[in-house]
């Protein structure tokens, strides 16, 4: 079924609204859809790579406001959400949750950048920050400042190194975001202790 999903995101990639595609999809996933933006991006950006930044921030907008109202679902809607989400989110339960809590109390920017940057599924990260009342201000920040580094990245890579780059990216990017990551979070950690 995902795979059927997968496909028929590639067959916006050339379609007249495909820009409007790109903005739903990113909304969507960053709320409630379970395939990311990154493959209608590619795909996009490789057909047009001089649109390729164009593309990259009609999907950071789209996954900021789609972040925006997972957040505001959470806040609003948790006590009616969260046994769907313990149900059918895999691996999600009420202690994964209570920790998630706990790593937003602990650093709210880090933990929204590590999720909007990473493979790891946005959506249970913006509807968990509402539920938790993380500081809205600081997660908008983690949102914008993940997505658009995520998506700016692929736009970049696809103008220089062209369609050969696609791959590359399908075979190492879960790896690269995970590295990149863990160096920006080592980086925020390390500053922490040299004051």
């Amino acid at each position: 079924m995902l795979r059927n999903l997968y496909d028929w995101v590639l067959t916006w990639a050339d379609h007249r609204y495909a820009s409007f595609a790109l903005f739903v999809m990113a909304f969507a996933e960053a709320s409630f859809f379970p395939i990311p933006p990154d493959v209608l991006l590619l795909a996009m950006a490789m057909g047009a790579p001089n649109k390729a930044l164009r593309f990259a921030a009609i999907c950071t907008l789209g996954s900021v406001l789609g972040g925006i109202t997972g957040y505001a679902m959470g806040w609003g809607l948790w006590g009616v959400l969260d046994s769907y989400f313990y149900q059918y989110v895999p691996g999600f339960n009420e202690a994964l949750f209570i920790r998630l809590a706990e790593s937003f109390s602990d650093n709210t920017f880090s933990a929204i950048f590590a999720a909007g940057f990473t493979p790891i599924p946005f959506k249970v990260f913006t509807i968990a920050a509402g539920a938790a009342l993380v500081p809205f201000g600081i997660f908008v920040l983690g949102a914008v400042a993940s997505r658009a580094l995520r998506y700016g990245l692929l736009a970049a890579l696809i103008m220089w190194f062209g369609p050969t780059i696609k791959v590359w990216t399908d075979k190492y990017f879960n790896i690269l975001t995970i590295v990149a990551t863990v160096l920006l979070v080592g980086g925020f950690v390390l500053i922490g202790y040299m004051h």
